[in-house]
Formats: C-alpha cells, structure tokens, sequence
C-alpha cells in the first residue's frame, strides 16, 4: 500500500513537472519574443506573400506577407493572458457567490442557486458564443465572456466545500471567539474551501484557450491583423489543401501544446489531491 502510495505520488509529481515545464517555456518563448524573431508580429514584407518556409522567413508567410514565427511567438503573449486573466476573474467572482450561498445558506442560497442553473443549463462553448457575439470582440470582452461562462463551475465547487465546512469545530470556535462574520469567511472557511479550485484552475486555463481559439477562429474573437492562434489557424484553414500548412499548422501545434501543458499540471494536481485524501 505505501509502495502504491510513493508510486502515485511519484506519477503527481512527474505530472506537475512535465506540464509546468511545457508552460514556461512557452511563457519564456513569448517573453523573448522580440529577440527570437527579426519581424514584427503585424508588419507585412510585400515581395514574401505566403513564401514558404526558410530564407528570411523561418515559418515563411501567411496571406498578407506576415511573418509566421513572430506571429506564432506574439500571439502566445495574448492568448496566454486572456487565458490566465479569465480564469482568475471566474475563480474570484465564482468562489465569493459560492462563498456566500454556501456560508448562509436558506432563500438567498436557492435563488443563486437557481441563477446559476440557467447559466449551465447552456453548452459553455454555446453561451461563450452568444454571449461574444452580444459584447463584440476585443480582449476585455473575451476574458469577461470566458470568465462569465466559467463562474458557475466554481461557485459549486466552493459552495459544496463551504456547506461541509461551515459547521466545523474549528469554524464554530472562531465565531464563538467574537470573531465577525467576514473574519470567519476570509480566515477560516475560504481558504480551506479552496482544494478543488486549485485543481481544476489549470484545468480551465486549457479550456479557455480552447475556447478564445475558437471564437476567433469564427470571427468573434480577436481580428487579424492582431496576432491570435485562434485567428491564424481560420486565416490559414484554406492553405492546407492547397500544400500551405506553414500558415495554420504552427499556431494549431501550439495551441496544442499549450491546452497539453494544462492539462498534465491540471491532471498532476488531481492526483496529488487525491494520494492525500486516501
């Protein structure tokens, strides 16, 4: 048994670091972008439309004579940010509802509840579609929109942590001690509601990705010129038939490997979580 526990834990770990080092060197890639490429991520060379890869242009050119690498390189700046800044937004906002639906409970907890129900009622990429189309593109709408259609998962999570917890001896003793209501919340009940939320964060960061990705792709995300995976690949989508695949293969392949990265830390994260409850 403790052999299987070393053993799990050992897998967590590989895990964790596996996906943390994908992910920084990414960050690391589009932190540097300015010295790995000679070409800006919008400047356009007219002699190179769609030139092939090699030469002066690495990834050679899309359609209108951008330079590939560099907008491979850039576009991880913004997609990266919107992921993160989403997700920490739906993180905040979703674990003070649950936080407060869960700690008082009664009318005020069903009519969240229910508000809540509407919003999942929707497929997320369904909703992230209506509602960009209402806010328009543009990165503060995108992030408003992925973290709006993530909120929900969250204020569940701390929610059902928050019911099990409100009632602890621990919890108890700090109310009995004169603490006030906010103290016991911000000292004693949210941070050890927060296990589930650390797990599923990077999780949702690969989502989020996903999900700017493919509202770009369909017009409602980021616009070209600006350098977006989402955008270059939907830019590019019709090269590949004709033997283009530099122009949406490269930025497809990071978007891959950046969700790949989430996800090994997410799943590492998971299974940490899970050898200490056992």
């Amino acid at each position: 048994m403790a052999r299987t526990a070393r053993t799990k834990e050992r897998f967590a770990s590989s895990l964790i670091v596996v996906g943390s080092a994908i992910l920084i060197t990414v960050v690391l890639a589009a932190l540097f972008a300015p010295l790995l490429s000679s070409w800006g991520p919008e400047e356009i060379d007219p002699a190179a439309s769609l030139a092939a890869p090699g030469g002066a242009h690495l990834l050679g050119t899309d359609l209108n004579g951008m330079d590939v690498w560099s907008r491979v390189l850039y576009a991880a700046r913004l997609d990266l940010g919107v992921a993160v800044a989403s997700v920490a937004l739906a993180v905040v906002a979703g674990s003070l509802i649950g936080l407060v639906a869960g700690y008082r409970g009664g009318l005020l907890d069903d009519a969240l509840m229910r508000v809540l129900d509407i919003f999942q009622a929707f497929p997320t990429f369904i909703l992230a579609l209506a509602v960009a189309a209402l806010l328009g593109g543009g990165v503060a709408n995108l992030i408003a929109v992925v973290a709006l259609v993530n909120a929900p998962a969250y204020a569940r999570l701390v929610r059902a942590e928050v019911r099990a917890i409100r009632d602890l001896p621990f919890v108890e003793a700090a109310r009995t001690s004169g603490s006030s209501t906010w103290s016991v919340l911000w000292r004693h009940v949210l941070p050890n509601s927060l296990t589930p939320v650390r797990v599923i964060a990077p999780l949702n960061c690969g989502w989020a990705m996903l999900t700017l990705a493919g509202l770009s792709f369909l017009g409602l995300g980021i616009p070209t010129p600006e350098a977006e995976w989402g955008a270059m690949i939907s830019l590019g989508a019709g090269d590949v038939v004709a033997g283009r695949w530099w122009t949406s293969v490269p930025p497809g392949l990071c978007l891959l490997i950046c969700v790949l990265g989430f996800s090994l830390l997410g799943e590492g994260l998971q299974e940490r979580a899970d050898s200490k409850r056992r």
